[in-house]
């Protein structure tokens, strides 16, 4: 395919005002002199170059998304026409709470929902996504310590968190400290007591954890943190996994926040939008970033009166239109969500049983909405994960997520959610094991996947430290 600059025909779709006319409000030291060099076509020829380029680009309506902690679930195109409703988006964001009750009973009605999904008692919108979320809990978490008078710095992270959680904790000042999985790939509680004292503000988990195993003991580490008189961080990233089965407050955790980009079918990727609200227990709620949303029994209004928040962590309404989407997503499947559970935690199950022959699985346990391969016997057979990844694309399939958890060597990462059919989990059996055979037979061939993709395999660490992004002429 060719460049915009290689297609330019010499004909101009628009015509600027200053090219017909001298301008008399800019003094002509301050124009520019000559031609700039942009690209000479005409505006269809612009509308069918940016439409070829967006048919190469991968999406969840083009095939299967299997991206391990990132849900990248279906999005219900309902949900996108009620986001689009002239009554949000011509809002404007300094309307008064009078002008914009819609708005406000929205967002208050999904607070409601979000603090019976939870079980929490409090729960504020800000945060534009999941580490926005992570770091607004933990800004709550120290603030919380600090009106008590107690100063302290260290928070605990499992070596199978989610990478954000030791960053946002960091940022927050606090010092942080690995905690060991056991053989069954959950928290160590020796390794827990053993780090633990009265400088530890908190624990970050996830439930289930990155290598998609449901932590059986969180209600004695839940137990063990309070009695030492810290609190617990829930990482939501997980929580496709658990909705209608259990949630936060009765594992006994205090700060909770959710990504409704992955658990409530918002669009993902792409580098946004999200939301990652937090909820927290009564003991917290006085600390949640302003404004809640609050009703009186007549109007819905922002209400900036919390005693110890941490402040505004976004401007105006979050992300709004993210919140649209998730709600209407929580309204279209009410009792469902559990149902959604069920089936994403199915669906993970299925596919693990049928690839652990042909791939190593280093944690033969029960899964839940996701799982953890290692490509270790395909790489002595000379081709490692990335070239599986990579492979999956001459399949029309996103690659997993891979190398991570760090914990297990050469991981694959493997999560199919809910909304996706038996046949399609059936294709991605039939080609993980197809690729496992072919680096058997052809291992050079796979290694320099992918084959049919417009771009074909690159060096992405000099990619990644050496972008060029310029167009060079000839």
């Amino acid at each position: 395919m060719k460049t915009i600059f290689e297609k330019s025909s010499g004909v101009n779709g628009i015509l600027l005002e200053s090219e017909t006319k001298s301008c008399d409000c800019i003094s002509s030291k301050f124009l520019r002199q000559g031609n700039i060099g942009l690209p000479q076509l005409s505006e269809l020829e612009v509308m069918r170059h940016y439409k070829e380029l967006s048919d190469r680009n991968f999406c969840i309506e083009k095939g299967f998304y299997p991206l391990g902690s990132c849900t990248m679930k279906y999005n219900p195109k309902v949900n996108e026409f009620l986001a689009s409703l002239e009554g949000f988006t011509n809002l404007h964001p300094l309307s008064s709470d009078e002008d914009s009750q819609g708005a406000l009973e929205l967002m208050y009605r999904l607070q409601e929902a979000l603090k019976v999904i939870t079980g929490m008692q409090a729960v504020s919108l800000q945060p534009c996504a999941g580490a926005h979320g992570e770091l607004s809990g933990m800004m709550v978490i120290k603030k919380y310590f600090e009106i008590k008078g107690e100063k302290r710095t260290k928070v605990l992270v499992p070596d199978s968190a989610h990478g954000t959680n030791p960053a946002s904790a960091k940022m927050c000042g606090f010092e942080i400290v690995q905690i060991k999985s056991n053989e069954r790939g959950q928290v160590d509680i020796a390794d827990l007591k053993a780090h633990l004292d009265k400088d530890v503000a908190a624990i970050m988990m996830t439930n289930p954890n990155t290598l998609g195993l449901f932590e059986e003991k969180v209600l004695e580490i839940s137990k063990i943190m309070h009695d030492n008189g810290s609190l617990l961080y829930y990482d939501g990233a997980n929580f496709n996994a658990v909705m209608g089965y259990t949630n936060p407050y009765i594992m006994g955790f205090d700060v909770v926040h959710l990504n409704l980009h992955k658990t409530f079918a918002t669009p993902h990727g792409g580098g946004g939008p999200g939301a990652g609200p937090i909820c927290v227990t009564e003991a917290l709620k006085e600390y949640l970033p302003s404004p809640v949303i609050d009703f009186d029994g007549k109007k819905y209004y922002r209400n900036y009166n919390l005693k110890h928040s941490i402040g505004k962590v976004k401007a105006f309404f979050g992300n709004f239109g993210v919140l649209v989407k998730a709600y209407a997503y929580i309204l279209m499947m009410g009792d469902n969500l559990k149902k959604a559970s069920g089936d994403a935690v199915l669906n993970a199950n299925y596919i693990k049983e049928k690839l652990k022959g042909k791939y190593l699985l280093p944690y033969d346990e029960p899964c839940m909405h996701e799982f953890v391969l290692s490509g270790d016997w395909q790489k002595e057979q000379g081709v490692n994960t990335i070239g599986i990844a990579k492979r999956l694309m001459d399949y029309s399939i996103h690659p997993p997520t891979v190398y991570f958890p760090l914990i297990v060597h050469e991981a694959i990462m493997i999560e199919p959610t809910e909304t996706e059919s038996k046949a399609v989990l059936d294709n991605f059996i039939d080609v993980m094991i197809k690729i496992a055979d072919e680096i058997k037979e052809r291992p050079e061939f796979v290694m320099a996947s992918p084959h049919s993709t417009p771009v074909k395999r690159v060096d992405e660490t000099l990619a990644a430290r050496h972008p060029d992004l310029q167009f060079k002429e000839g």
